[in-house]
Order: structure tokens, then C-alpha cells, then sequence
């Protein structure tokens, strides 16, 4: 499977469009959410082309291929207008063995998560910071935030596939690049 890995869209639909784009071209599978949906919070300014109707209509095509959980700037009533699940705090996909951990990252860090044996992938966001790094048998990566990115840093985006993490830009430009298996 081939998973396209965002996190903290915060309602730009200006943002989103592209990915989704990126998602058909590229044949991806499934589009991981990890939280903060639809919108900014008090302690963020509003992102580029923040329309969270416009942002629903866009996901809610590809309802039965999304994986999403609960940022801390999402809501029940997102629940109410969103075609897929996305309130859980947490969702764990298998792939070829492989276990990926997807959180937002406000309740769950790669210190506290419910760990198994083997190689395992903890996908969060939150921070809106990339990161990807290797720890043992586990890989932690932060696909950072398309529309809000922090400390100067570029708007950036996740992939997996074969077993590969991999963090590009929005021009698509890679990053880094960890193998898992």
C-alpha cells in the first residue's frame, strides 16, 4: 500500500488541493490525517485559503480512503460534517507486518505510546515541525504541516510505501528518507 501522510491542514483548502492532486497522480492508496483538520485554534493565524466547507466538500470524495484522528483543534461537530471517522485519538495500521502508530501528538509522544515488539512507526503531528529519525526498532516521523509550518521551516508532507518513510517539501523536493524494514 502507498499512504500519503498529512498533518495540521488546519482548513486551507489553497494547501489541500495540491496534495489531493499529488494523492491521484501518484496513485496513493490512502491519505493519513493526523488531527487539526479544519481549523487554526486560538494560537494560530488563520493559513492561506482557510475555507473548512471547501475543505470538507475536498475530503469527503475520498471518505473511503482516509485515515484520520483527533488533533487538538478538532471537534465533535467536525465529526458532524466530515464522511469519515476522525475523533479517534489514535489509529494503528498494519502493512506487510509493519506497524504504523498514527496520532496527532497532543496526548500521545514516542515516549508514551502503546508499544509492540518488532519494527514499528510512530506517525504524529501537532508540532508542525518534520521530523524523521530512528530510535532501536522504532521510527518516528512528524510529516509536519502543509499550510502552518513553524520556525521558518517549508510546508512538508509524508509518504510510505514499501516499507520507506519519506518527508518532501511542497515543491517535492525530498527531505529525508528512512527505511523501515
Amino acid at each position: 500500500m502507498r499512504y500519503l501522510i498529512l498533518s495540521d491542514l488546519h482548513g486551507s483548502e489553497t494547501y489541500l488541493r495540491p496534495m489531493l492532486s499529488l494523492f491521484e497522480e501518484q496513485g496513493f492508496d490512502f491519505l493519513i490525517l493526523l488531527g487539526d483538520i479544519l481549523y487554526h485554534g486560538p494560537r494560530n493565524p488563520l493559513p492561506e485559503g482557510h475555507n473548512p466547507q471547501g475543505v470538507v466538500n475536498l475530503l469527503n470524495t475520498y471518505s473511503d480512503r482516509i485515515i484520520a484522528c483527533r488533533g487538538n483543534c478538532d471537534a465533535e461537530v467536525d465529526q458532524m460534517l466530515l464522511n469519515f471517522p476522525c475523533l479517534s485519538d489514535y489509529s494503528l495500521i498494519v502493512d506487510e507486518g509493519i506497524k504504523l502508530f498514527a496520532t496527532h501528538g497532543h496526548r500521545y509522544a514516542a515516549e508514551n505510546f502503546p508499544k509492540s515488539p518488532g519494527k514499528q512507526v510512530f506517525l504524529y503531528g501537532h508540532t508542525h515541525l518534520w521530523e524523521l529519525r530512528e530510535e532501536g526498532d522504532l521510527v518516528i516521523c512528524n510529516p509536519g504541516s502543509i499550510s502552518l509550518p513553524k520556525e521558518n521551516r517549508p510546508s512538508t508532507y509524508a509518504t510510505y510505501e514499501n516499507g520507506t518513510l519519506s518527508v518532501y517539501d511542497f515543491s517535492h523536493c525530498l527531505l529525508g528518507r528512512l527505511s523501515v524494514k
